[in-house]
């Protein structure tokens, strides 16, 4: 995605395109890494000075807000953001804390029979070692 095609989504979604706004969204995109606020500010603050953190902190509650990303909190102390709003679940691996994206292609049965209500957000998440962590012998 360039940054005409971002300005554009932005737009979309009734966001004003503003340098910070799009550089946010681009780091998201481009970054597949589930980031908390300090790692975005880390990445960002060397090609963007003046990006404060109060700004991110807006910037990321306005693109969850307008549904252009989601919040993971998958652990209680730390928020994670994703760009990709589609239906899927992500695991964390206890050892390396990565967070990795799990791709569900159907809704589960239960969610089939829930006739008349009303579901607003789905949060799957799954715990556990990631393929490297196994691999080095880490449980």
């Amino acid at each position: 995605m360039d940054i005409n095609d971002i300005e554009h989504f932005l737009r979309l979604h009734s966001i004003r395109p503003s340098h910070h706004r799009i550089r946010v969204y681009q780091y998201l995109v481009e970054n597949r890494n589930h980031p908390s606020v300090d790692i975005i500010y880390q990445e960002l603050i060397r090609d963007i000075p003046t990006l404060s953190k109060t700004t991110l902190y807006n910037t990321l509650e306005l693109f969850l807000e307008k549904g252009v990303a989601i919040l993971i909190t998958i652990d209680e102390n730390e928020r994670r953001y994703d760009a990709d709003t589609s239906f899927h679940g992500h695991f964390r691996c206890n050892t390396c804390g990565q967070i990795f994206d799990i791709r569900l292609h159907t809704v589960p049965r239960e969610l089939e029979s829930m006739e008349g209500f009303e579901i607003n957000e789905s949060h799957i998440y799954f715990k556990g070692l990631c393929p490297k962590c196994l691999e080095r012998g880490n449980s």
